[in-house]
């Protein structure tokens, strides 16, 4: 996705210095097999933790080029494909992309700010890509960050060496499959997150493997 934006702005920067036409996404999100026994012509799937890592990857990737990107959609909204909730007649069961979009709420209406991050690899040799995903915004309620860890195996601290954080939250869960369903407890949700400390200047908080985690500076 990073990859795409990034040459289709190339091209509409040089056509389009003024910036007058936006990039409309017009669908992102993982495409699975249907689910066993389901019609497939619906294109239902679950979701997971996995697809939370996707989705927070993708809008990390839309904040950093919300000078180009003017909209983005995931596809879809409900019971096909990347679905923020899923139903069964009356029942509703709120998805990890769900979560996901509601951490990344505070980044809505904001301004993008700088931000560097030194990364690691995951994957192997093949498949190697950048285990953490960053993007950074400022309002009047502060400076708020989203991160996300698609290792699977690896926490990782990171030093924050600019700003003091006044709380964090996290979606995380026991592995990439884990996935919320109907009647059960939820197995994938937004919680408070506590693991940073202070170390002088800076802050050190831990980003646990298969995880996202939003920062509110003070």
């Amino acid at each position: 996705m990073d990859e795409l934006i990034t040459k289709h702005s190339e091209i509409m920067k040089k056509y389009d210095p003024n910036g007058r036409v936006k990039l409309f996404v017009d669908e992102w999100g993982i495409w699975c097999d249907v689910e066993e026994g389901t019609n497939p012509g619906f294109l239902y799937q679950q979701n997971s933790m996995r697809d939370a890592i996707i989705a927070a990857i993708n809008l990390n990737i839309f904040n950093l080029h919300s000078d180009v990107v003017g909209m983005a959609n995931i596809a879809q909204a409900v019971n096909v494909l990347q679905s923020v909730v899923l139903t069964d007649g009356e029942q509703m069961v709120k998805t990890p992309t769900f979560y996901v979009f509601k951490m990344f709420k505070p980044h809505h209406d904001t301004t993008l700010i700088s931000s560097e991050i030194s990364n690691i690899s995951t994957g192997n040799s093949q498949n190697e890509i950048s285990a953490l995903s960053c993007s950074v915004t400022e309002s009047e309620d502060g400076i708020f960050a989203t991160i996300s860890n698609c290792s699977l195996s690896d926490d990782i601290t990171l030093t924050i060496n600019q700003g003091e954080i006044a709380f964090a939250q996290i979606i995380s869960a026991q592995s990439a499959s884990s996935y919320n369903d109907f009647g059960e407890d939820e197995k994938v949700t937004l919680k408070d997150y506590a693991d940073f400390k202070r170390n002088g200047d800076s802050t050190e908080i831990i980003i646990p493997r298969c995880s996202v985690v939003s920062v509110r500076f003070q």
